[in-house]
Parts: structure tokens; C-alpha cells; sequence
């Protein structure tokens, strides 16, 4: 088929699944509102492995498809194409986003199938679909932003998806909104990055991206890739944006397996990659994304200790995967970030789901204090989420190992590295070990405290087979990128990934310290260090709530208000509504009451009330009574006289 053709039905299958459930909004057939929707998933992922195949049939340095399917912005010298482009970065993005997204569609037939407004709510994930697509195979910055906002339009549809229920849809606002303050700052890089090269294509950015390394911090590229970032931490829930993605899990959970951890919070991760070039050359920038990615991956990992909502301590735990993926960008290792995106893709959509299961199975309760001892009435649930555990903890060989290891390596070992940085890496792996492995023990180990009228049980085929592939993929997706100081040992396995990204990516060299004979060495030793505090952390938790119970709650007893501060959230939150919101909005009504009531209002009224005064005069003129128009008319003539007589 066309090349062309296949990148059409990719983008518009989506769209005709949405507009037929869509259109039949108030069915509550969920069997077939499910059906279409999913096949209409299903029909893109064809397109992307039918799209990746020929790609892989190119030669490396062509490994391009592009579609221009019409001119969509002409002004004078700026011209903007509704054109598209599917290569080794692209490719790996709409092969996540559509075969995860249709396993999730699938999921979500049978999590679903109770609420009344299921057909609105499958047609909105493949609205979702549609714009993600636009985001990750538009030319352009343009045609990047208009799928960046369609899809913070759909989060937000489905965030607020139960909006009967004032908190839900007050979470699905804070989303929004949040996003919007980034979004503002994503309008004015471009505008910068448009003034400095003439274009928004990406292709032509990262074809001028200056060649020499910006030093200052007021050069239009270090200025323009900084709003763009402060962009993604709004999208990708960063330091200081990251508040909305906790409430978030307001939304079904199928909604925060697809859109708050496979595909539209790697959105920022996704454009920096894009541009690697432009972002090379602004070193500055490049270390602000890494301070941001490590402090994040940090602070939301201590935030995951405390949780008690099994989709809270999941959603901290991806604010904090999405930080390792911006540290790995920040240093250099682009590569690596993607590596980490798609592995998170799998075991993130897999324990959100999961916990989907236990949801399902609990009906509807998610303190994981009222939970323990699932694992016998969950099987397949519990065995699925346990390979998700091993992958995001980073034991070997599970898919999150090989990622996060690369990541904590450049991290080290890059020009644009530092020690504190892998020493941040390391205190997050070692975070996420704990609170997964406390996860993983208050749910499905244990003694159980579920309530007696509560019978948990297995959920439906429909979405159990979800789960099954993705523990797979959680086991196996590393395979693609083993590093060589490992592959050396079995038999030189090559790393796929780096050479089918080496076209599209420029690496930053090793640091000077770095070259020599004990490098393999070096290498070997920090993961080593890495994956054992991974280890003891998760063995600390299990023996904590599993073999000594009580022993958490001393613990929390012991640190008083330092856990009382973190199980705050920091009072951040708080923070913005003292600092910011409130001030804001009291800002906001003394506007309104002394400018536009007391001045604005006013003074149209008195303006109104002096033409209505006028009027009313020149009305009482107008009489229709002959005798007083003759009056005036002699009147007239006498002041006349009167005034040709004083001259």
C-alpha cells in the first residue's frame, strides 16, 4: 500500500471510531461502543508496524516517510504544511501509542462496561488516539501544538469524566489549567525559535541548530528551548508543574494507564528528543532539564512512601519515572530517554491496569490499608503486576533494568554529567524500591484486611489478556538496548536500539575520565551499586510489611513531622494557593470592585445617563403641536434679529 495512503488511515481510523460512538453518545451498548473503538486502535497499529516494517527495509540515513497532504498556513514568507513524518524516532512513538492504546481499549471494554456513559467514554480515548498522533508526526512545532493541545483537551474530558462529582471534575480543571501555564510558555518558544531561523519545521530546526555551544543564558536558543521545556514540565509533570498529574487518578483508571503513563506525559521527553540538535546547542537549557529531571524523580518518589490510594503511589511513581527520562535528556543520553519512555510505556500501563483489576475486584476501594492477600483470589492480576515490579524496581534482566541502567550511566559518565546527579538517580531507584515493594506487600501479600462483605475476584478475559501481554513486554522490551559491557558475555548480541536511533540522535561524548581501560569496569561497578540498593530497599520494605507488622507505623511514629510533611505532599499544593491562586483571585476581585465596577461601570453609566438625558430634551421638542413649532420658529427669528442689530 501507498506510504502515503497508510500514514491517512493511521490518523483518520481513530477519528471515524469517534465520530461513530460519538454520534450514538447516550447508547449503553459497551460490547459494541468497545469494539469499534478498539478496532479503530488496532487498525492504526497495523498501519505503524506496516510503516516501521518499511522503514527498516531503508537504508539508515533515508529512513524518512513523509506525507505533505495539503498547505495549511500561508502568510507571506511563513508557510506551514499539514505534513507529517514517521522515522526511527516517530515510529517508535505511534508503535507505543496504538498498540499499547489498543490493549487498554480492549481493558477498558470490561472495566467499563457498568457506567452509563461508556460510548462517550470510548469515544473520547480515540479522540485522544487522533491527537497524540498529530503530536508525534507533525513536521512542525505548528502541527506538533495543535495535537499538544488536543490532547490536554482530551485529558481533560477524561480526567473530569465523572464531572457529577464536584472533585473529579475540579481535578480534570486543575489539569487544564496547569497545562495552560506551559502552554503559554511552548507559544513563545516557537515565536523565539520562528524569529531566530525563519521556520517552525523541525526538520530545517535541527538542520540550523548552530553548530557552536550558546554560552549565554539570554541567546534566542537557550531562551527558546527553555520555554519549550517549561512547556513539557507542564505536559510531562515536572517540577514546578507537576501537581496536576496526582489528581489526575480522578479519571477511570484505564484513562491513567493510557494517558498519564504510555503516551501524553511523554510528550516533553518526546519533543526534546526531536530536537536534540537545537537543545545540544544550549547547554544551559540542557542543564536545567537535568537538575529539574533529577529533583523530580526525587521529590516524587518520597511523596510515593506515604500513599495510601493505590493509584496515587502509582501516579508519584510516574512523575518520578518521567524525571529519570528528562534526566537522561538533560545529559545527553536522548537515546536512553526514549529507551526509558517505551519500557515505562509497558510495565506503568501494566500496573495501572493492574490496579484497575484490584479496583474491579475490591469494588471500587483503593487504600491499599484495606487490601493484603489479593494474590489468591487475583492470580493472573498479581502475577502480571509482579513482573511490572521487578521491571520498574530495575532487576535484571526485566525491561526497566536496561533502561534506567543506561540512564544512571550517562548520567555519570557524560560531558554534560555530574556525580550528583547519578548520586539523585541512584536515591530514586533506591525511593522506588521501597514504596513499589510496600505496594506490592499491602495489596497482594500479607494477611488480608479486606472488609468481610467484600469478595475480590478475578477480572474478565477482556482484561486479563491486557495484562498478560504487557507482564511480557515488562520482561522482554529491554532486550532491544543491552549494553555492550553485557552483550560482550552473550555471544556480542548487538543493541538494536542505539543503531536504529544512531541516524537521529547526536551523543554527547563520554566525559575525558571516562576513556581508558577501566571503563568496563567503572560501568560494571555502578550498576552493581545501582541494582543492589535497588535490592536491599525492596527486601527493607518487604520484611517491614510483611514479617514485622507495626514496624511501618513506628517508623512513621519515630519521624513525626517530617512523614506528616511528606505525606502532605509538601504542602505544595497549599503552597500555590497561599502564594499564587488566592492572591490571584483576591487580585481579581479588587479589580473588579474598585476598577470595573466603581470606574469602568460607573462612568458608562453616567455617560448613558447623559446621552439618555439629551435625548429626553431634544424628545420634549418634538411635540407635534403647530402652535409651539410656531413659537420657536418666531422665537428663532427674534434672537436672530436680535443678534444681526447688535452687530
Amino acid at each position: 500500500m501507498n506510504q502515503q495512503a497508510l500514514i491517512a488511515i493511521l490518523l483518520l481510523s481513530p477519528v471515524v471510531g469517534f465520530f461513530l460512538n460519538g454520534l450514538r453518545f447516550r447508547s449503553k451498548n459497551y460490547i459494541l461502543a468497545g469494539t469499534i473503538a478498539t478496532l479503530a486502535v488496532v487498525i492504526s497499529f497495523v498501519c505503524s508496524v506496516l510503516l516501521f516494517l518499511d522503514l527498516v527495509g531503508m537504508p539508515p540515513e533515508a529512513r524518512r516517510i513523509t506525507a505533505n497532504f495539503f498547505e495549511w498556513i500561508a502568510v507571506d514568507k511563513f508557510k506551514v504544511n499539514a505534513g507529517f513524518v514517521v522515522d526511527q524516532i516517530s515510529s517508535i512513538m505511534i508503535l507505543i501509542i496504538t498498540g499499547v492504546g489498543a490493549l487498554i481499549h480492549l481493558f477498558s471494554i470490561g472495566y467499563m462496561h457498568h457506567d452509563k456513559g461508556v460510548t462517550k467514554y470510548f469515544a473520547y480515548l480515540n479522540l485522544f488516539i487522533f491527537n497524540m498522533l498529530i503530536l508525534v508526526l507533525g513536521d512542525s512545532l505548528l502541527t506538533m501544538f495543535v495535537g499538544w493541545e488536543g490532547v490536554g483537551l482530551c485529558s481533560y474530558l477524561l480526567i473530569g469524566f465523572w464531572f457529577n462529582d464536584s472533585a473529579k471534575a475540579a481535578a480534570g480543571m486543575k489539569a487544564f489549567i496547569t497545562n495552560r501555564v506551559g502552554d503559554a510558555a511552548f507559544i513563545i518558544g516557537m515565536f523565539i525559535l520562528f524569529m531566530t531561523f525563519g521556520t517552525l519545521n523541525i526538520h530545517e530546526l535541527n538542520a540550523l541548530a548552530p553548530t557552536a555551544l550558546e554560552a549565554s543564558w539570554l541567546g534566542a536558543v537557550t531562551l527558546g528551548t527553555l520555554m519549550l521545556f517549561i512547556g513539557a514540565t507542564g505536559k510531562s509533570a515536572q517540577i514546578p508543574l507537576y501537581v496536576w498529574l496526582p489528581d489526575a487518578m480522578a479519571g477511570p483508571t484505564p484513562v491513567s494507564a493510557l494517558i498519564h503513563a504510555a503516551t501524553m506525559v511523554t510528550a516533553g521527553v518526546y519533543m526534546i528528543v526531536r530536537l536534540n540538535p537545537l537543545f545540544i546547542s544550549a547547554p544551559n537549557t540542557m542543564m536545567v532539564v537535568a537538575i529539574i529531571g533529577a529533583a523530580t524523580a526525587v521529590l516524587a518518589a518520597t511523596i510515593g512512601l506515604t500513599q495510601h490510594d493505590i493509584k496515587k503511589v502509582l501516579a508519584y511513581s510516574t512523575v518520578s519515572q518521567l524525571g529519570y527520562m528528562f534526566l537522561a535528556v538533560g545529559v545527553g543520553a536522548f537515546g536512553a530517554g526514549m529507551f526509558h519512555l517505551m519500557t515505562h510505556a509497558f510495565f506503568k500501563a501494566l500496573m495501572f491496569l493492574g490496579s484497575g483489576s484490584v479496583i474491579h475486584a475490591m469494588h471500587e476501594e483503593q487504600d491499599i490499608r484495606k487490601m493484603g492477600g489479593l494474590r489468591k483470589y487475583l492470580p493472573i492480576t498479581h502475577a502480571t503486576f509482579f513482573l511490572g515490579w521487578l521491571a520498574i524496581i530495575g532487576i535484571p534482566p526485566f525491561a526497566g533494568f536496561f533502561s534506567k541502567d543506561e540512564i544512571l550511566w550517562k548520567a555519570y559518565s557524560s560531558s554534560a554529567g555530574h556525580i550528583l546527579l547519578w548520586a539523585a538517580g541512584v536515591i530514586g531507584a533506591a525511593l522506588t524500591a521501597f514504596y513499589m515493594t510496600r505496594l506490592m506487600a499491602l495489596t497482594f501479600w500479607g494477611k488480608s484486611r479486606v472488609d468481610k462483605n467484600v469478595h475480590p475476584h478475578e477480572s474478565p478475559i477482556s482484561m486479563t489478556i491486557p495484562l498478560i501481554i504487557l507482564g511480557i513486554l515488562s520482561v522482554i522490551g529491554g532486550w532491544v538496548g543491552i549494553p555492550h559491557v553485557i552483550s560482550q558475555y552473550l555471544g556480542e548480541v548487538p543493541n538494536f536500539w542505539e543503531h536504529w536511533l544512531a541516524p537521529v540522535i547526536r551523543i554527547l561524548p563520554l566525559a575525558p575520565a571516562e576513556h581508558g581501560a577501566d571503563h568496563e569496569a567503572l560501568e560494571w561497578t555502578l550498576m552493581s551499586v545501582s541494582v543492589g540498593v535497588a535490592a536491599i530497599s525492596a527486601i527493607s520494605a518487604y520484611i517491614m510489611y510483611t514479617k514485622k507488622e507495626g514496624s511501618a507505623d513506628r517508623v512513621a511514629k519515630a519521624f513525626g513531622p517530617v512523614y506528616q510533611l511528606v505525606n502532605k505532599k509538601y504542602l505544595v499544593d497549599e503552597a500555590y494557593f497561599k502564594g499564587l491562586i488566592n492572591p490571584l483571585i483576591r487580585g481579581s476581585k479588587n479589580l473588579w470592585y474598585y476598577v470595573d465596577v466603581n470606574i469602568i461601570d460607573k462612568a458608562t453609566y453616567k455617560v448613558t445617563d447623559i446621552v439618555r438625558g439629551g435625548g429626553s430634551f431634544v424628545k420634549s421638542l418634538q411635540t407635534g403641536n403647530m402652535q409651539q413649532y410656531a413659537m420657536y420658529i418666531g422665537v428663532g427669528v427674534v434672537v436672530a434679529l436680535s443678534f444681526v442689530l447688535m452687530r
